[in-house]
């Protein structure tokens, strides 16, 4: 997680730094649903390469906004989760849903 120190003082740049890239909100908007598998968010997100995926789902995780299960099972099975302070965002990506699904219906009149 970062510190204090590393963020940027302007709260809007802090959110932006933590999630504002298009992977990272994609992954957001998939686990707003449901935990998931490596490998069903990989065929999920088009376009998204594993290396990318990868250093997404760490990031996220070492900022506190997802969470990563191993269970102890053979072959081993690792979910992503959103945290608590991931959960936090649900507002404001339902806010950007709604505003999306705005500006399309803007576009059709």
């Amino acid at each position: 997680m970062k510190t204090k120190e590393e963020l940027p003082d302007c709260p809007v740049a802090t959110t932006v730094s933590l999630i504002g890239n298009k992977w990272k909100l994609l992954i957001l908007r998939n686990l707003l649903v449901r935990p998931w598998r490596f490998n069903e968010l990989h065929k999920s997100l088009d376009g998204i390469s594993q290396k990318v995926l990868t250093e997404s789902l760490r990031q996220m995780e070492a900022d506190g906004i997802i969470t990563r299960t191993v269970y102890p099972e053979v072959p081993p099975r690792v979910e992503y989760a959103l945290s608590e302070l991931g959960e936090s965002m649900r507002p404001i990506l339902d806010t950007m849903q709604t505003w999306g699904n705005n500006y399309k219906a803007s576009l059709e009149k």
